[in-house]
């Protein structure tokens, strides 16, 4: 068994706010017994678009925010997979930075599969890989492309992954319908692809978002059968934990899939 955490947080302030709300929140982690937190999309410095504009793209913060909680991973004895942005090339790309339980950095999963309406925002990342932590293998698929691109959780469960994390973020939508539980059938259909997520792959699906008003979807985990393992309630901000039972993964419907 491993226990994880997602992080639902609100939407940062300031920049310097989302690294403050970061290390509290891997220090809470750390005291709830998880092995790993997740974090929603870009949270360092906060999503660019969907009504918000933080400060222009800045390495130097981004370095000084990575290092801050790499020290906060290593004294609370959690890996982190951090929602956060980096400068390729001079673009800005959405990434999730994997950090261990030591504050060594493991490296980024950048975002591949990049929305429409993030075209003249950010620019998408090439690679996809595997991170393996001490027994716990996962991957890491970022909002739009976990939704509406199966073959992006497979790739990661063909190669062992226990568990696939989704950070996302996903607000209110003007006149749209707000849930108060989970995967509920008036609702759009993100919540079911969190469950077809983990059901055609046989292996966990971690989706974690922001905290706010109305969202249409909230922070959830779904167990490799569909069902759904824990959700954290609407709006309610706070650390999702669950007990993953490795043997339960198995990933065998990813490795029978011949496309």
């Amino acid at each position: 068994m491993v226990r994880i955490a997602l992080a639902n947080l609100p939407y940062p302030a300031s920049p310097d706010q989302s690294i403050a709300l970061v290390v509290d929140a891997v220090a809470g982690a750390g005291r709830a017994g998880a092995r790993v937190v997740g974090f929603p999309e870009c949270y360092v410095p906060g999503y660019r678009g969907l009504g918000h504009a933080p400060p222009a793209p800045d390495a130097a913060f981004l370095e000084r925010a990575w290092s801050a909680i790499a020290q906060a991973a290593a004294a609370a004895e959690v890996a982190v997979v951090l929602g956060t942005e980096r400068l390729v090339d001079g673009a800005v790309v959405p990434t999730a930075l994997v950090i261990d339980a030591r504050g060594a950095r493991l490296g980024f999963q950048d975002k591949v599969q990049l929305d429409p309406s993030e075209d003249d925002t950010y620019a998408p990342g090439h690679e996809r890989q595997l991170f393996r932590l001490d027994g716990l293998a996962f991957g890491v698929v970022i909002c739009h492309e976990g939704w509406r691109y199966p073959e992006t959780v497979r790739f990661a469960a063909r190669r062992g992954a226990h568990v696939v994390f989704h950070p996302h973020y996903h607000p209110a939508e003007p006149g749209g319908y707000r849930p108060t539980t989970f995967a509920d059938p008036a609702n759009t259909f993100h919540e079911k692809a969190v469950l077809c997520r983990a059901a055609e792959n046989t292996c966990y699906f971690a989706s974690v978002n922001y905290a706010s008003a109305g969202s249409a979807t909230t922070s959830a985990i779904a167990n490799p059968d569909g069902t759904l393992l824990a959700y954290q309630p609407y709006g309610e901000a706070g650390l999702l934990v669950a007990d993953l039972d490795l043997a339960l993964a198995t990933g065998l419907l990813a490795r029978r899939c011949k496309s």
